[in-house]
């Protein structure tokens, strides 16, 4: 079976921002995420300014706005920091968003060529949920430091001291917040407009805690190179996190981004002693005797993942390591996961109960449980 919407892979994350320089520096610095391109006055755009940044083949680009009323300021007006766009890399720019746009996708971009010096670049872009973008991309005849109209950047503190020189390699999946009984429509959207398909999905108990619960579905391009979870909230007794998330953001939108790491142990260490904190797993997760029986023999000894706080799950394919930061912003919205995968293409469904109790006790925190 032919695939109707191939895909090359992650693109970029896009995020609209307060202070970009500011956000450039923390990624950098806590991140040990590497400057490689620029855009602002200085190169010719008036209103915006735009710092790229990568890790491995996962993109970041901080946008922020230079004048009020412009770009990305409304954006972060009324939702705060957070993702705007969710960038695909595609083979046929063309292909793909006619495709899309005949099987139900609102139209935002349609196919335009930018080139410079360095050569050219297709791009299109369609709306997914909330305010949230997919632009589709395609450089395969481009060879600059990200777009025409990007300068290359210098990086602004010295590389992580890995042997890689970095912290992370790949953007691992994608989490979408959207509103209750909004969840199968935008599996469906997927589905329709895109050609992905159900990979999980998780309900009931699954998902669920004494005060609060959730639904997810997981929907990801034949390849498996793009994972797009989707939650929605569920009824139970007091405001979950997908809640929290749809009242402080405003409406749907990107949950967290989850970034793939082969060495979790050192990742850990270097964020956190660069200022990221991270939930906190009470000491009964690692003490519980089902947890070993359940995962068996893993890479690193339990008392070392209980030193970091890092959840450990295992499925039928093999194992994963995994650990959630809070928010990184000052609204309690946007955060990351660090995942070391071993086989195993899940998502920590044994986890799912210890991670929801941890943000839980954050929720309580703030006076939003």
């Amino acid at each position: 079976m032919s695939d109707v919407f191939p895909v090359n892979g992650m693109d970029a994350v896009v995020f609209a921002v307060g202070n970009a320089k500011q956000a450039a520096h923390y990624y950098s610095t806590a991140f040990g995420m590497k400057l490689t391109a620029y855009r602002g006055p200085e190169n010719g755009s008036r209103d915006e300014v735009a710092y790229v940044l990568t890790s491995g083949s996962a993109t970041f680009e901080f946008r922020g706005a230079v004048r009020a009323g412009t770009g990305v300021s409304a954006h972060v007006a009324a939702h705060g920091d957070g993702v705007i766009d969710l960038a695909i890399q595609v083979p046929d720019v063309e292909a793909a968003y006619q495709h899309a746009v005949s099987h139900g996708a609102r139209g935002l971009d349609e196919p335009y060529t930018v080139e410079d010096e360095h050569g050219k670049v297709v791009l299109a872009a369609i709306a997914t949920y909330g305010e949230t973008r997919h632009t589709l991309v395609d450089r395969s005849n481009y060879g600059g430091p990200y777009l025409p109209g990007y300068v290359a950047a210098e990086p602004l503190v010295a590389p992580p001291a890995t042997k890689s020189g970095r912290l992370f390699q790949a953007v691992d999946h994608c989490v979408g917040n959207v509103e209750l009984g909004k969840m199968d429509e935008w599996v469906e959207f997927y589905r329709n407009v895109m050609g992905f398909t159900n990979m999980a999905e998780f309900v009931g108990d699954d998902i669920a805690t004494e005060y609060s619960a959730l639904m997810s579905k997981v929907v990801a391009d034949g390849t498996r190179k793009v994972k797009f979870p989707l939650n929605e909230p569920a009824v139970s007794r007091r405001k979950s996190q997908i809640d929290e998330y749809l009242e402080f953001y405003g409406g749907p939108g990107v949950q967290h981004i989850a970034l793939a790491t082969n060495d979790i142990l050192t990742t850990v260490d270097h964020m956190r002693a660069a200022g990221v904190e991270f939930l906190d797993t009470p000491d009964s997760y690692y003490e519980d005797p089902e947890l070993r029986a359940r995962i068996g023999n893993v890479r690193a000894p339990i008392e070392e993942l209980h030193k970091r706080k890092i959840l450990v799950d295992r499925d039928e394919d093999g194992y994963l390591l995994q650990i959630f930061t809070k928010p990184v912003q000052d609204r309690p919205t946007v955060f990351f996961e660090l995942i070391e995968r071993h086989g195993s293409l899940g998502f920590g469904k044994g986890n799912f109960k210890a991670l929801f109790e941890a943000i839980e006790r954050e929720q309580e925190r703030r006076g939003n449980l």
